[in-house]
């Protein structure tokens, strides 16, 4: 079935564009074998070359992840500043006895029609935002990243209708919840690449190969873990699939668990070279989950055959990024007792620390190369030296001690990026209280860095300002004890991390103008936010979009729409039993139907800002076409 490796594409996922600033430009793509390549970047006014060079003189070594699996991070610092606002062209030229081979010989379709290469444009200001998180191939629904690529057919050669940046904002992938079928093809690219076994301790199977043998391998994984009383908290937690009596949680039954599993998920998610390598018919499924596995099979194959239109895409929009729970686990670091519980055995230890090492190779990296070079990037290589052993819960053990997942971009307005799952805010009262998304130490080094700006971009993957109805149906959940049943992630579930934050938009030296980008939730919604009684109010915007490819249970949503419009109207007296009683929020309406707040579909978000960094135009592209636009509430 598989290929000989001698005849595996050079190239098996990218180039994905990552930083295009000034002063840096970041491509990442994956390699079956180290490559002889050049970089070449070229004016698309005349063709003129602005660079050429090759990869290996100016950018960081490739990382060996597998025996023929590679990551290189093309990292190009020019010495004087690339032109803004103007299209350029690049190419990647394989170098190989005396020949060349550029992108568009291996991939003739990574190029828009009448264009020999990919075309990128650089933008200090953000004046045109992409935004959105959730994509989960299995589910039954197209993937709204094919509308960028539809809209980029019309205007990849019109720099001020290009967009400046896409933010994804969360779960990019699903650690947690993997189809069968995606779970089969990333057995199969696995062995295709050679993708390096480990040892797994505290679990009934003693490595990643015993584990793909195991008959629990499929849809089974919950009975994986040791059956003790210690150990069956874990089993709730990692692998349970609990029906929960708000939010339906799908199963988990199928978590990921080695690295090579991680890294085939990324591969497979991204780019279509490996697919045509995969069957999906040749799975020894139970009977019992023949008919599970059938129905995604067919979403999962749709999901690969559209891959082509993704790849592309990511070849011209620069996409930065940052995690959510999914994208390691459901309900990473929820409560203290969570942590105690997954973080002491050592089996959910690798589990969590696995897609975390998998976070950092095909999202963190890209997002600012500069703060991973020293020390970070050689215990990375170490592991990989030596994988599947302590080396690699060495580096595991680095990873869940790193405190620096945020960032910030020094764009017009400036962008700041917040991890809202590791510098958690314990709660003092008991060890199943929700955590504060952020602890007080890093919400007042987040008020330093907001100091003084006109305006900014905040990115929280989980909103700040949500829907109150459902917050309030998690707090009552979770004063009875339950509050890994519904989820309870939000700003408000916490009132030391919801007191700061509220008083860093009261702050007079915060900027004027604060735009919030959010995801997680599975749904799209835009609020105008003001505070009460001050005459110098930030201006402020919530504004949510959720999920690339996911959406939340819709006649379940519909009636929580419904009901919060009537609960928490804007002169509600239940207002003031809420931590933003001292808020005006002014939902927008969708003009698609204007009885409702929420949207309910696969989308991506779209932000127009003029230069003062307002919105002027807040929408969602639905994956279905068209594109919805939230109207501000007059007045």
């Amino acid at each position: 079935m598989h290929k000989d490796p001698k005849q595996l594409d050079d190239i098996i996922a990218g180039p994905i564009l990552r930083r295009t600033l000034g002063d840096e430009l970041v491509l990442w793509l994956a390699t079956s074998r180290p490559l002889t390549m050049s970089f070449r970047l070229y004016s698309n006014d005349d063709g003129s070359v602005l660079f050429s060079g090759l990869v290996d003189d100016f950018s960081p070594a490739p990382l060996q992840i597998g025996k023929h699996a590679y990551i290189y991070l093309i990292d190009y610092r020019p010495q004087n500043s690339l032109p803004e606002d103007r299209l350029l062209e690049y190419d990647i030229v394989v170098l190989e006895n005396g020949g060349e081979k550029s992108l568009s010989d291996y991939f003739p379709d990574i190029v828009y029609p009448g264009h020999k290469r990919p075309l990128i444009v650089c933008k200090a200001r953000l004046d045109h935002i992409l935004h959105g998180s959730c994509r989960k191939p299995h589910y039954p629904w197209q993937d709204a990243l094919l509308r960028l690529d539809d809209e980029l057919k019309k205007t990849v050669s019109q720099p001020s209708k290009r967009p400046a940046l896409m933010i994804m904002t969360g779960d990019q992938i699903y650690a947690d919840d993997v189809g069968g079928p995606m779970l089969v093809a990333i057995h199969q690219a696995g062995k295709l690449l050679g993708l390096f076994p480990e040892k797994l301790s505290g679990a009934v199977v003693a490595d990643s190969q015993e584990l793909q043998e195991s008959e629990l391998c499929y849809y089974s994984r919950a009975d994986l873990l040791p059956r003790t009383k210690e150990t069956k908290t874990l089993r709730d937690k990692f692998f349970g699939g609990v029906r929960k009596p708000i939010f339906t949680a799908a199963s988990a039954h199928n978590h990921l668990v080695s690295l090579a599993e991680v890294i085939g998920m990324y591969l497979l998610s991204w780019s279509p070279v490996l697919w045509p390598e995969i069957d999906l018919q040749a799975a020894e499924i139970t009977a019992e989950y023949q008919k599970t596995y059938d129905v995604e099979r067919i979403q999962v194959e749709a999901f690969a055959h559209k891959l082509k239109s993704t790849q592309r895409l990511l070849a011209h929009i620069p996409n930065y990024m940052i995690f959510d729970d999914h994208d390691i686990t459901d309900d990473w670091n929820l409560t203290r007792g969570w942590e105690e519980v997954a973080y002491k055995n050592p089996f959910s230890r690798r589990i969590i620390g696995n897609t975390l090492i998998g976070y950092f190779l095909f999202q963190a990296w890209g997002n600012t190369p500069s703060q991973f070079e020293g020390d970070f990037l050689e215990k990375v290589r170490t592991c990989f030296r030596n994988p599947g052993g302590e080396h690699q819960d060495a580096l595991i053990d680095y990873l869940l001690d790193y405190e620096h997942w945020n960032y910030s971009l020094p764009t017009t307005p400036k962008m700041v990026v917040l991890d809202t799952r590791t510098k958690r805010w314990w709660s003092e009262r008991s060890l199943s209280k929700p955590s504060g998304l952020m602890d007080w130490e890093n919400l007042s080094d987040l008020q330093q860095e907001l100091m003084d700006e006109p305006a900014v971009v905040l990115v929280s993957p989980a909103p700040i300002f949500g829907v109150k109805l459902i917050e309030v149906v998690q707090r009552v959940i979770t004063f009875f004890g339950h509050p890994l049943v519904v989820d309870a992630e939000n700003w408000m579930a916490h009132p030391g991390s919801a007191n700061v934050i509220l008083n860093i938009f009261r702050h007079r030296r915060t900027p004027k103008n604060f735009i919030i980008l959010s995801g997680d939730v599975h749904y799209s919604f835009a609020y105008d936010v003001k505070l009460k009684y001050r005459h110098n109010s930030p201006n402020i915007w919530q504004i949510t979009c959720s999920g690339f490819k996911n959406e939340f249970p819709r006649g379940l949503l519909t009636w929580f729409d419904r009901l919060n419009r009537w609960l928490y109207a804007n002169h509600s007296p239940l207002n003031w039993f809420t931590k933003r009683r001292r808020l005006r929020i002014m939902p927008r309406r969708p003009d698609h139907h204007p009885s409702r707040q929420l949207v309910n579909e696969c989308s991506l978000g779209r932000v127009r800002l003029n230069t003062q960094g307002e919105p002027v135009e807040i929408s969602v592209l639905p994956a279905s076409g068209g594109e919805v636009r939230f109207l501000a509430t007059k007045r």
